[in-house]
């Protein structure tokens, strides 16, 4: 008996130890955490589609760590708008009409880059495109499009990029998508894209560790930024846009863009290779390396109940040319006043 007292004595000891050890540690890495922490303190930071949505709101949280900003959208208007909010709030900002698909826009960024501020520590690849419908509406230029911008974007600008960035010891950060680690029905050529950029981020990451350039892959959900006004849309136009734009605001499914722009520069800070921004993401992407069968049957059957494909379905519309009385019913309201909030009009 009294062996046994003291076996129970000596394992609850074992575990009080093991407790402590783990609270010891967890001290310890936050500190080291803390101590590490990137400082964006008079850091020049490219950000591409930075005019509006994920891009402005980065833009917005960067500029309030006093770092210097320069945007680039293929929308006058709308960067001009971007530029005076962000000048008003005391930012230093660089604003660029560019297209980052065509490689001389690249190089034109970051060659302004350096002449207006000589370097450059961090690039954000944000800018991107999506079209929404059934595979039978998609032509192969849809996507070409997709692969162009936010493939070959991205590529273009680390290319362009690079040897500043290794002067630096800088940073890349690269918005993918949870499309790039699951093949989301109706989301075809935007899926393709994002695979092939996971690919590249991580590839990099491992590659440009030794030159001291930190990678880090970014896997958002769908975020309440307003963008879908500004999705592409083929097959049932209004069907197709009805759900995603009811996706994209709903808290099942999507995510505040202001949190989703904190966790993302929180995970440059610290050099993180990966985040996955939601939990529901984290699922699907867990469930995905354990069963990736039953993952593609859920996929097939989610399918059944997408909009079928109409005549008129090759003709590509944007979002707010396919509203409906569904699409603009009180349920999607997060969408219409994130879309105000962050220029997306």
């Amino acid at each position: 008996m009294d062996q046994e007292k003291n076996l129970l004595s000596d394992s609850g000891k074992v575990g009080l130890y093991a407790i402590a050890a783990l609270g010891l540690f967890t001290a310890a890495r936050k500190i080291y955490r803390n101590i590490t922490r990137y400082d964006f303190d008079n850091k020049v930071v490219i950000i591409t589609g930075g005019a509006r949505g994920l891009g402005l709101i980065l833009a917005r949280q960067l500029a309030d760590k006093g770092a210097n900003l320069v945007i680039c959208s293929r929308d006058s208007e709308q960067l001009d708008q971007a530029e005076q909010e962000l000048t008003a709030s005391g930012a230093k900002i660089l604003a660029l009409a560019a297209d980052v698909s065509v490689p001389q826009d690249a190089q034109r960024i970051v060659e302004a880059t350096i002449g207006a501020f000589g370097k450059i520590d961090v690039l954000i690849n944000n800018a991107g495109v999506m079209v929404v419908g059934p595979q039978d509406a998609m032509e192969i230029n849809d996507y070409k499009e997709a692969m162009d911008v936010n493939l070959w974007g991205a590529l273009y600008m680390i290319k362009a990029a690079l040897p500043h960035l290794k002067q630096a010891e800088g940073r890349i950060a690269n918005i993918c998508s949870i499309g790039g680690k699951i093949s989301v029905p109706h989301l075809l050529p935007y899926s393709v894209s994002k695979f092939a950029m996971v690919g590249l981020s991580e590839g990099l990451h491992a590659e440009l560790k030794k030159d001291n350039v930190l990678v880090t892959t970014v896997i958002p959900n769908l975020m309440q930024t307003g963008s879908p006004r500004n999705v592409s849309v083929k097959g049932d136009h209004e069907a197709e846009y009805a759900w995603f734009k009811t996706m994209a605001s709903s808290p099942l499914f999507s995510q505040k863009a202001e949190k989703s722009a904190g966790q993302i520069i929180e995970a440059i800070e610290h050099g993180e290779n990966e985040i996955i921004l939601t939990l529901s993401a984290k699922l699907v992407v867990a469930l995905q390396g354990a069963n990736p069968g039953l993952v593609s049957a859920l996929s097939a059957a989610a399918n059944n109940f997408m909009p079928k494909m109409t005549p008129d379905g090759f003709t590509t519309k944007s979002g707010y040319e396919s509203e409906s009385e569904v699409s603009q019913s009180d349920i999607n309201y997060r969408t219409e006043v994130a879309s105000v909030a962050n220029n997306e009009i």
